[in-house]
């Protein structure tokens, strides 16, 4: 294999790898939206506040199972806090108001990790050897390997979750139809505090991969802007649109950075996949795997 096509795949895989942490952090969204409509701003909070509380628990002396456990209970109970008390006496609230209020709880959740955990930097060390594996010539980061692998598994649990469990079919029933599945029986505030709870363990796993990579700081709730061109690309309403349009994202941006960041200048990375996103919009406003709504006069 010659040099430059080893290093095109080392580019690709490497987008790749991280288009799978943009998943991760993307899943959650689409969780939350799916089953009521809302656009939780404030995934971005709950992935800082959750790798914050494992790498603070870790540094106060708990063993890394029982910080795990800890902060899956810790988020759990947030996700569940959140739906009780802010989005559900928020119910059949325009769009715009449901969005202001998980604008709102994100600035709510940061306050309350800085008043619980204070404000430094903390690194956080998961025991996974960073060095490269060769294959075939082609150098890929053993870390990104393993994230994507940790990535793969959630996403499998989830959909075991969703199609084999009683509860996972009533989400699948209230994504599709709320009012059908309303009129069947199902109750909707127990789904919608399932989900929130879904969406906190899958904010657990985001912050502890996002934070070991980048540090547990305050900037991490900004990975949530990663994630809006992932859920422009694969749709709102479509867990495997967010997986897909990861990956697209990721290996679109790390190409670009590469081979067209020379040409125009550097930093294309941080708004090239933007850009992709606005010009889907314009042809495909319901992104590559969305439902297209459908109005009746």
């Amino acid at each position: 294999m010659s040099p430059d096509v080893s290093f095109f795949i080392e580019v690709v895989v490497g987008g790749l790898l991280s288009g799978v942490m943009y998943a991760l952090v993307a899943i959650g969204f689409v969780l939350i939206y799916k089953t009521s409509g809302v656009l939780n701003f404030a995934q971005g909070a709950m992935v800082l506040f959750a790798a914050l509380t494992f790498v603070s628990l870790v540094e106060r002396g708990l063993l890394v199972p029982a910080a795990f456990a800890a902060t899956l209970a810790v988020m759990a109970l947030v996700g569940l806090a959140v739906e009780r008390a802010v989005l559900r006496p928020l119910v059949n609230q325009p769009p715009i108001t449901l969005f202001m209020a998980t604008l709102g709880v994100a600035y709510v959740i940061e306050g309350a990790a800085q008043l619980a955990w204070g404000t430094q930097v903390h690194a956080l060390d998961l025991g996974i050897d960073d060095t490269p594996l060769e294959f075939g010539g082609v150098l890929v980061s053993r870390f990104d390997l393993v994230a994507a692998a940790i990535a793969g598994v959630l996403v499998a649990v989830l959909t075991l979750f969703f199609h084999t469990t009683r509860t996972g079919l009533a989400f699948r029933a209230v994504a599709d139809d709320p009012l059908a599945a309303l009129g069947i029986g199902l109750r909707l505030p127990r789904i919608w505090s399932a989900v929130w709870i879904a969406s906190g363990v899958v904010a657990l796993v985001a912050g502890l991969l996002w934070g070991a990579r980048l540090g547990v700081q305050f900037s991490l709730s900004l990975v949530v802007l990663k994630a809006l061109p992932v859920l422009v690309l694969g749709g709102f309403d479509s867990i495997a649109g967010a997986i897909v349009a990861g990956l697209i994202v990721g290996a679109a941006e790390k190409l670009a950075e590469v081979y067209l960041g020379p040409v125009i200048g550097g930093g294309i990375e941080g708004w090239f996949a933007y850009v992709a996103a606005l010009a889907l919009l314009l042809v495909r406003p319901a992104g590559l795997f969305g439902r297209r709504s459908v109005e009746r006069a």
